[in-house]
């Protein structure tokens, strides 16, 4: 538009051009057309626009008039299109606003069918490789079927091998699981081979068994050395606890020789197993390294629990003391071929079992004694010659008792007695208990004198002359038949040469030391007031084995050597 046209259209519009007229291409045109008009022509435009207006406006109404049903009709289809056009708006609007949603929720299904897809694919190749996987997922079961049917070299190399399946595909949960599956049958494995080393193993399977423990690597060295000993120690117990406890002797004797036997089997399975373990053959040469401290530490606990058996044992009394001292020797012997020789141990607890069965015995024999005395009487006891010892012809270095003692029950019972624990001690009479065995014996005596008295100080008020002359030669026989016969005893168990070789003095220090020589002064000094001088008593006897021509009968048999 040129200037012209712009001063016009300010002329005719002094407010501006109404917005329904702008961009219209007939204005433009019009203008230009009244660019081409005279005054006159302007002058008459007004009047003619005019006319022209109120032309069309009755030529609209005519034609209105004439075609209203056409108007209406219009009308009502543009106000039916407005209408619809008004809710295809809204449809839409809401069409618009539902499209990012619409959006999303295919994306979603997009996604969700890509995954649908990624499983689908993976499903596939499952499929395809079903018999490889079958394999891998059958690996517990087929380790538990190998743990239990033994076969454990097979069960440690599939332990092996899936090891390395973890390590290479350790983040698959499935692998994950397989491998915690196969630790746990490991562990169970290990718990039943540690179990086999509980039970009567020979040395091959012996040294199977702690292979497979080494391939395993569950245990260090000194730790599977331990672990070795402990389970074997538990069967070993075990045998032990089996034996039958009724009868010391023979638990005892079974006791010793499964301990000598398996002990010895562990040995030899331990130097085979362990052979970096120098067990020495002499108390000198231990070795210092960790394995051999706990090798023989468990073989001294085994000492330890043999020595506590063993004075059980004794104490609850063995018929066959020697015979166990023997066995026992010769197992204490054998040890020293591991430089474990515990014979000297075994020493003392056969003396202190001994000396307290002695103790125990001669206890017995004063309570008979008593007990015999109590019930004797002295009436009506006339002593028959044939039966007395003489001592002038009877050697006095004979073992066999005294003959007077036949006369009088107490003492031939006591005698008995003596004889009865002498015999039991001479079986098995160890040199270090001759003093105390003497000093027992000297006690035992001492309290026979101190019963004699007592039985005398209640009696004598009653006696008879015949009674007290009874009572005087059973004095007499205790003090000068049965003492020096029961010292004749004790030297015949105790030797003095022996003693003297064994001490190193003589025989003369023997004596004055009263080494196995009773104090017979200290025993008869109760009954030192009664008893008469030994020469008369010889006499009296001679005399009455010439006057008495009937010998009188036997009231008990004493026995006849020790």
């Amino acid at each position: 538009m040129d200037l012209e046209s712009e001063r016009v259209l300010k002329l005719i519009f002094p407010k501006g051009v109404p917005e329904s007229l702008e961009n219209r291409p007939e204005l433009f045109s019009y203008l230009e057309k009244l660019g081409t008009y005279k005054v006159e022509q302007l002058k008459k435009e007004e009047s003619r626009l005019e006319e022209e207006n109120k032309s069309i406006i009755e030529q609209t109404q005519d034609l209105a008039i004439s075609n209203y049903k056409t108007f209406i009709q219009t009308s009502e289809c543009s106000r039916q299109i407005f209408n619809e056009f008004q809710r295809t708006e809204t449809r839409v609007d809401a069409l618009i606003e539902k499209l990012p949603e619409f959006s999303q929720k295919c994306e979603k299904f997009l996604n969700e069918t890509s995954e649908i897809n990624a499983k689908r694919r993976l499903n596939s190749i499952t499929l395809k490789r079903n018999a490889q996987l079958l394999e891998i997922l059958e690996l517990p079961q087929l380790m538990e079927r190998c743990i239990r049917e033994g076969r454990y070299e097979e069960a440690l190399e599939l332990a092996a091998y899936v090891q390395k399946l973890g390590q290479k595909h350790g983040e698959i949960p499935v692998i994950n699981n397989i491998v915690v599956s196969i630790e746990a049958s490991w562990h169970t494995m290990l718990v039943q081979l540690l179990a086999q080393l509980r039970t009567d193993l020979q040395l091959p399977r012996c040294l199977q068994v702690v292979g497979y423990l080494r391939r395993m690597q569950a245990f260090g060295n000194a730790e599977l050395k331990l672990k070795f000993l402990q389970a074997r120690d538990a069967w070993l117990c075990d045998v032990l606890n089996s034996i039958p406890k009724d009868d010391p002797q023979q638990h005892l004797t079974k006791t010793i020789e499964l301990t000598r036997i398996n002990v010895f089997n562990i040995i030899t399975q331990y130097k085979a197993i362990f052979p970096d373990d120098n067990i020495p053959t002499s108390a000198g040469d231990l070795a210092s390294g960790e394995g051999s401290r706990i090798f023989h530490a468990w073989l001294h606990r085994k000492i330890d629990n043999f020595l506590q058996t063993l004075e059980m044992d004794l104490q609850r009394g063995v018929s066959s003391l020697d015979a166990v001292l023997g066995q026992c020797m010769y197992f204490g012997l054998s040890f020293s071929r591991v430089g474990a020789d515990f014979r000297a141990l075994m020493a003392p607890i056969f003396v202190r079992v001994i000396l307290q069965n002695f103790n125990n015995h001669i206890r017995k024999v004063n309570q008979d004694f008593e007990s015999d005395l109590e019930k004797y009487t002295l009436i009506n006891k006339v002593t028959s010659g044939i039966h007395r010892r003489k001592e002038e012809i009877t050697p006095t270095d004979s073992y066999s008792p005294p003959e007077t003692l036949l006369d009088y029950h107490p003492l031939a019972s006591l005698c008995n007695g003596y004889l009865n624990v002498l015999n039991d001690l001479r079986l098995c009479a160890p040199i270090s208990l001759a003093i105390d065995v003497t000093r027992t014996l000297e006690s035992s005596l001492k309290t026979v004198a101190k019963n004699i008295l007592l039985f005398y100080k209640q009696e004598q008020q009653a006696f008879t002359g015949n009674e007290r002359e009874s009572f005087v030669k059973l004095c007499s026989c205790f003090a000068y038949d049965l003492i020096p016969y029961i010292q004749r005893c004790v030297h015949a168990i105790f030797p003095q040469s022996t003693l003297t070789n064994h001490l190193g003095i003589n025989l003369i220090t023997l004596q004055k030391e009263k080494i196995t020589f009773f104090d017979q002064k200290d025993i008869l000094d109760p009954l030192k007031h009664l008893l008469p001088d030994k020469i008369d008593v010889i006499l009296m006897q001679t005399q009455e084995a010439v006057l008495t021509s009937v010998s009188a009968p036997v009231v008990t048999t004493v026995q006849q050597e020790t």
